[in-house]
């Protein structure tokens, strides 16, 4: 990764023309493809904007091209699809995701990468008991001036074939980069051992940990879940789990908030689903960035006739959606009679930061002082400490947005070390008995480790607590 670093940040003569590592027979290729779909013809945007470019310092360092959402629009659709009835999803030919067939040299990365985008078909999720055959060139989506205001008419009139030439001009970019760097062998090898475990084993990891460490918990929140991933445990924890996803998954980014209940503690399950009507109490007029399957809430009730509110939530990456979506919880719960004298837990990723911005960030101690206005506290307590870490990683430099990318000297301050996540509640109704964070999946914590790990999956420690009810003898956990 040191010479990849080395590669972008001081290029030297590598730093070549584009036309150079993605040939013109390649783009009339790409154009014919492109012609094939019904997509208006980009010779004038190659020829004029993106052949002469240099690879480095004015095509994968540009900033505009990054504000336009040229590469990285493609790459978040095709990068990884999740596909219907299997756990592996499909990946689109590049250095940067699980991808593991041979990118040893680039004809052989443009063949696979052509039949791709145009050829091969994928069934994808839709909802959760629908499906649809597609492509994956299908899949992209028209890019907005408005909402992307640095990209020009003409580039947003013809955004589908120019972001497809940027982003096949990127991929291929970083398979020249990676085979001049290393020798393919070694690091397709490496790449190979890291897909298996970070990737393809993903699911059948999380599921090892869950059954190793946390089989014994009445209630588990968990976030970023794939389609896939609610099959297969629905499949696996059949005996002792009700497991609960959104009723409104989200097929595209296939991305869902989603609750396990315990069977001896809430022998029925959820009762209902209220999503929708937390969705209904944001204030009118306000947008909250949230996305479909972002949150999940429902009620339950417990063996011993206790009715609860649990709550499921993802935020956004910059946490401003996590202040609305407690105070529509809160809200959906005082409006409604039926819910009143429901108990609340809330299980988060609440993506709060150490040192928030106001507007653009959320500060931790801003959030905490929010919930404690409100009545609730959390695992953490009132104040939660703002170095008490839940993420420790940091973006490399193999990844469409440059920008971003952390040296290898500067994991630590540049990365996102933060204490994003929390189990909240009302605190006339519970005490905490005992709080613990995992970043190796045998309930221990290693402070200052990046992660996800080839042993731990997650990019956020899993978040534990022990709940004992007020005036009572009985405990709870929940993750």
């Amino acid at each position: 990764m040191v010479d990849v670093e080395k590669f972008l940040e001081e290029p030297g003569e590598r730093d070549i023309a584009v036309k150079d590592v993605f040939k013109p027979k390649e783009f009339e290729k790409l154009k014919a493809k492109m012609a094939e779909v019904g997509w208006p013809d980009v010779s004038d945007y190659w020829e004029a904007e993106l052949k002469h470019r240099k690879i480095v310092s004015e095509f994968m360092k540009d900033p505009l091209l990054g504000s336009k959402r040229l590469i990285s629009m493609p790459d978040r659709v095709t990068n990884t699809i999740n596909v219907v009835d299997s756990d592996e999803p499909v990946c689109r030919p590049t250095v940067i995701n699980m991808y593991s067939e041979d990118l040893s040299n680039l004809d052989t990365w443009f063949d696979k990468w052509t039949s791709f985008m145009f050829k091969n078909s994928v069934r994808i999720p839709i909802s959760e008991t629908e499906s649809e055959e597609t492509v994956p060139y299908k899949m992209l989506q028209p890019i907005s001036k408005a909402k992307y205001p640095d990209i020009t008419e003409d580039e947003a009139a013809r955004s589908l074939p120019i972001q497809t030439l940027c982003g096949a001009i990127f991929d291929a970019i970083l398979v020249h980069m990676m085979n001049t760097v290393v020798d393919p062998p070694v690091w397709q090898s490496l790449k190979k051992t890291m897909v298996e475990n970070l990737n393809k084993q993903k699911v059948p990891h999380t599921v090892e940990i869950l059954k190793r460490s946390y089989s014994s918990s009445d209630i588990i929140a968990l976030q970023e879940v794939s389609s896939s991933f609610v099959i297969t445990a629905q499949n696996h924890f059949a005996d002792h789990y009700h497991v609960v996803p959104p009723s409104e998954i989200d097929a595209s980014r296939d991305q869902n908030s989603i609750l396990m209940l315990s069977k001896a503690r809430f022998p029925n399950g959820a009762t209902s689903e209220i999503t929708d009507l937390v969705y209904n109490s944001f204030p009118e007029g306000v947008k909250v960035p949230v996305a479909t399957g972002d949150i999940l809430a429902i009620t339950a009730t417990d063996a011993s006739g206790n009715d609860y509110v649990i709550a499921s939530f993802h935020g956004d990456t910059n946490g401003l959606a996590t202040i609305p979506v407690v105070d529509a919880i809160l809200q959906t719960m005082a409006s409604n009679e039926l819910l009143a004298n429901h108990k609340l837990i809330f299980g988060m990723d609440a993506n709060t930061y150490q040192h928030g911005e106001p507007g653009k960030k959320q500060d931790v101690l801003e959030f905490a002082s929010h919930f404690v206005s409100k009545g609730l506290s959390s695992c953490w307590g009132d104040r939660p400490n703002p170095e008490n870490y839940t993420t420790f990683n940091a973006r490399t430099y193999l990844q469409p947005q440059l920008n971003k990318a952390c040296k290898s000297s500067e994991k630590r301050e540049m990365g996102d070390v933060n204490p994003k996540d929390f189990i909240l509640f009302a605190k006339e109704q519970f005490d905490v008995v005992h709080t613990w964070k995992d970043n190796t999946g045998d309930e221990k914590y290693i402070e200052d480790m990046a992660f996800p790990t080839l042993k731990f999956p997650s990019d956020h420690g899993i978040l534990s607590t022990v709940l004992k009810e007020k005036n009572s003898v009985n405990a709870e956990t929940d993750e």
